[in-house]
């Protein structure tokens, strides 16, 4: 490298790193601020605002979350061939900011008179259409901001690993303090201030992002500009096209999002189309290494179906559990049900740091398990969680509550297990997965984590209270109610863990020497 190279390099860095990681580091910070500020608040919201039924809450629940994780497939797509991340994103901020700005309007609250149930329907239809933009803003942002990191820095980078690092760390902060923040405005003050509180967020990640770009220097382009200025609607460009139909598609997003079995029943299809073909690929296109590889692949994906399926119980069983059920008083400061869920991401900034030392010193020793044995402790520890709830259930305070360091624990024991199994799945599917494939298998990995969200939801109504249950239920009886879901979860998550371990060898077999 000449000096006049090293010396435009080092004008381009701050601490070390390119500028432009910086950027993205603040923009996916508001990103998921203003993301998990609404979804902790979602349920509540739904369920005590406008008098919703646990069940239809979390039908919507699950139908969003489905969404929100099946998307990002399609505007990955459509960046990586026509418009180039940095454009993708800068389209995705803008329909978040207009939906979570949406989602501070609340309308009249519902009211219940002699089991008559009046909503305000014009405000409900607002809501769904700021979900609709959230789903498809969230699509566009989601996958590019990740893949402008890794484009801000040559190949075979040693910093690229750190730099990642600095971008996670980002979303957890954002996630911490978003759900501390916006939970408590959300439920002290309105609703509307929660959910305004994290539309304001991703006001200033787009701003931030507008203003930063030019640090990424051209990097984050599109690989064949000419594509967009294509016509092919008349006069309408390629890029203009794209714009007109996702804004074009907001009707149908909106239709759906309220239809959980529709998202649900689609997610089986497109999940056994995917793995059918790998199965195909796998016997019809495959050396015998490569179809080995394939079927673990398989079994890994399926695995974490379950995992998250428990994992995402934190938006929905578990906050109804923190609102109705849990002494919240904590050293005599009343905590609001939606806050807990800031543990997950307090906890992952914690101990991130050291499970990447505990894996190196384990793995210096050659005692480091291998990626199946991951996946089968992270598991355990998910069913742990729930066991931890289920071990407090027995021991209520006075009030016939339980106590709320039982929730810490359950959230620490989740945190650990997907600290055990999320850092390795991605990594997993680009080793083992044929090269031609990669792309597919990792959208497969995709389908299986949008599935499990609603698996979730629908794992939740086995607690739910529909009607006046919360009212002519004792204490004790709606305790023994979530007690008993959380010790199903409890026993899907432990066995399913073992089994995983006992399968082990032959899954590492079959890796044929992929770590």
């Amino acid at each position: 490298m000449s000096t006049a190279e090293f010396t435009e390099d080092a004008k381009n860095e701050l601490w070390g790193h390119p500028k432009g990681l910086y950027v993205c580091f603040f923009t996916e910070l508001w990103e998921r601020f203003s993301f998990y500020g609404m979804k902790f608040l979602l349920v509540l919201y739904l369920t005590k605002y406008h008098l919703f039924t646990d069940s239809a809450g979390l039908d919507v629940l699950g139908a969003y979350a489905g969404l929100v994780y099946t998307i990002p497939l399609i505007g990955g797509m459509l960046a990586d061939r026509y418009l180039g991340p940095r454009k993708a994103v800068l389209f995705g901020g803008i329909l978040l900011v207009f939906g979570h700005l949406l989602m501070a309007v609340e309308g009249e609250q519902a009211t219940n008179i002699a089991g008559v149930i009046t909503q305000d329907i014009d405000a409900l239809n607002v809501f769904y259409l700021a979900l609709s933009l959230i789903i498809l803003g969230v699509g566009f942002l989601k996958p590019n901001i990740s893949t402008i990191v890794g484009k801000l820095y040559p190949e075979n980078d040693p910093r690229r690993d750190s730099g990642f690092t600095i971008f996670y760390m980002g979303i957890n902060i954002g996630s911490f303090a978003a759900t501390l923040l916006c939970g408590w405005l959300g439920e002290t003050y309105g609703w509307g201030y929660g959910f305004g509180a994290a539309g304001i967020g991703m006001l200033l990640g787009l701003i931030f992002f507008l203003y930063g770009q030019k640090y990424l220097y051209g990097h984050a382009d599109p690989s064949e500009p000419e594509k967009l200025t294509k016509k092919v609607l008349g006069p309408i460009n390629v890029e203009w096209t794209i714009y007109l139909l996702t804004i074009l598609s907001l009707p149908l997003v909106w239709f759906v999002v309220q239809r959980e079995a529709w998202v649900h029943s689609g997610q089986w299809v497109f999940l056994a189309a995917a793995a059918g073909f790998m199965m195909f690929y796998a016997f019809a296109k495959s050396t015998r290494i490569e179809r080995h590889r394939i079927f673990v692949l398989i079994v890994l994906i399926l695995s974490t179906i379950v995992f998250w399926a428990l994992f995402e119980q934190a938006g929905a069983s578990m906050t109804f559990f923190a609102d109705r059920v849990m002494d919240r008083n904590i050293f005599g400061w009343e905590a609001k049900a939606s806050q807990f869920g800031s543990l997950n991401a307090g906890f992952i900034i914690l101990l991130a740091p050291v499970f990447a030392w505990m894996w190196v010193w384990l793995s210096k020793r050659n005692l480091e398990p291998s990626t199946p044995a991951k996946f089968g402790l992270g598991l355990i520890q998910a069913g742990l969680g729930f066991g931890a709830l289920v071990l407090g259930a027995t021991m209520p305070e006075a009030s016939g509550k339980v106590a709320w360091i039982w929730l810490v624990l359950a959230y620490l024991l989740h945190t650990t297990g997907e600290l055990a199994l999320s850092p390795v799945g991605l990594s997993a599917v680009t080793k083992l997965a044929p090269s031609k494939i990669v792309g597919f298998s990792m959208g497969t990995w995709f389908l299986a984590t949008a599935l499990s969200e609603t698996l979730a939801t629908r794992l939740s109504k086995f607690a739910a209270f529909d009607g006046d249950a919360t009212a002519t239920m004792t204490m004790a009886e709606q305790v023994a109610k979530y007690s008993e879901l959380f010790n199903f979860l409890m026993w899907l998550g432990i066995g399913m863990g073992i089994f995983m371990l006992i399968i082990t060898p032959l899954l590492k077999k079959g890796m044929h020497g992929v770590h």
